[in-house]
């Protein structure tokens, strides 16, 4: 198992000196959030690496083995943990958080009609972690799943889940978007683009979206499907993107599950931007990969990535995306002596040396 499953507009108030000079260098990227009049911007001359605008986000990882080093600890957070692991997040200057989802294994994170709750120690956890964003200007997508079997063939097909996710979208609306960190909605059960997407995904997106657009019209969509290095950004390829009813496409770069390596990723993402220029609905993201597999690939531990890789991975990417978003801090990156630490004990070196580089980048700009 893998995530395979994960900024339309700045608030001039609420940015820090870093946010505004980040805001101007993706003047571009707010632009090609408007789905029906976007112009995204051309890939920029410079060859700068963005910085992580942000993450996914989970209340328990699907596999356990995978999520072995943080499921328990999560289980455990109280609201006021929550609340402290949402501002360490804002603290490093990540914007937005994608919730992976609302449900999982027909039990739910949140107060429903559909499943009976999860048995956690913080009773709303999404109450917790939106009151949290909403002091610290972090912007949630709330990941509409997982209503069927998440791993399964059939999870975007069934129509008994569809009907339990259109409620789900329904409830979570009504109980939720009143919060200003409520930005959008993320699609969770994701599709290999191999080398398109199917038209079940794209019926499945775009009613989940009309459904959504209709409740909450000023949220935006994202969503994050895998087979990057599969796709065929040709001219059906861009129809499909004038097709579906999203702001955000945030393709994986797969080389957490050893599908891609770092050299490859530029051309992947190079041709996939081109597809979007031309499109012109969508704004391209990435969602890069910052953890390594202790053994076997979805069957074992993830754990963090060596942060020479991750820049590697951030740097490969950085002159075709207008976003990089990582699956994921949780569990990959933790300050030293968090009161909310869920991870192994390398997550901290991975946040240190993330940290550092980006006080580099600071006094860059400030020498610049």
């Amino acid at each position: 198992m893998s995530k395979d499953e994960a900024k339309g507009r700045f608030e001039m108030q609420e940015l820090t000196r870093r946010d505004f000079l980040w805001a101007l260098s993706a003047s571009g990227a707010m632009l090609a959030a408007n789905p029906r009049s976007a112009n995204p911007s051309p890939p920029p001359a410079a060859t700068a690496i963005k910085p992580i605008s942000g993450s996914w986000f989970e209340f328990q990882h699907p596999s356990n083995v995978e999520g072995v080093d943080w499921n328990t600890t999560c289980a455990c957070f109280t609201g006021q943990q929550w609340d402290a692991k949402i501002k360490e997040i804002a603290q490093v200057g990540m914007e937005y958080l994608a919730l992976m989802g609302t449900a999982l294994d027909n039990r739910s994170f949140v107060p429903t009609t559909i499943f009976p709750q999860w048995h956690l120690a913080c009773p709303d956890p999404l109450e917790a972690v939106l009151s949290a964003a909403d002091k610290y200007g972090v912007k949630f997508f709330i990941g509409a799943g997982f209503y069927g079997d998440w791993g399964g063939p059939n999870a975007i097909s069934d129509p008994a889940a569809a009907r339990k996710r259109a409620r789900a979208i329904e409830e979570i609306a009504r109980l939720y978007s009143h919060h200003q960190s409520f930005y959008g909605w993320y699609w969770p059960d994701e599709t290999e683009i191999r080398p398109r997407f199917t038209e079940q995904f794209i019926q499945y997106v775009n009613t989940s979206s009309r459904l959504a657009r209709q409740l909450t019209p000023h949220a935006r969509i994202l969503i994050a499907p895998y087979g990057t290095r599969v796709t065929v950004p040709d001219d059906k390829y861009v129809r499909q993107l004038e097709a579906l009813d999203v702001d955000f496409v945030a393709y994986q770069d797969e080389v957490g599950v050893q599908k891609s390596t770092v050299e490859e990723t530029p051309r992947f993402y190079e041709g996939l931007r081109k597809a979007h220029d031309r499109a012109r609905r969508s704004a391209i993201w990435a969602d890069v990969e910052i953890f390594k597999c202790e053994g076997a690939v979805y069957k074992s531990a993830l754990l963090p990535a060596p942060f020479s890789r991750v820049l590697r991975q951030m740097e490969a990417v950085s002159p075709w995306v207008d976003k990089i978003l990582v699956y994921q801090y949780q569990g990959m990156m933790n300050r030293p002596g968090s009161a909310a630490f869920c991870g192994s004990p390398d997550s901290a070196q991975l946040y240190t040396a993330y940290v550092d580089w980006l006080g580099t980048q600071e006094r860059g700009d400030r020498r610049g």
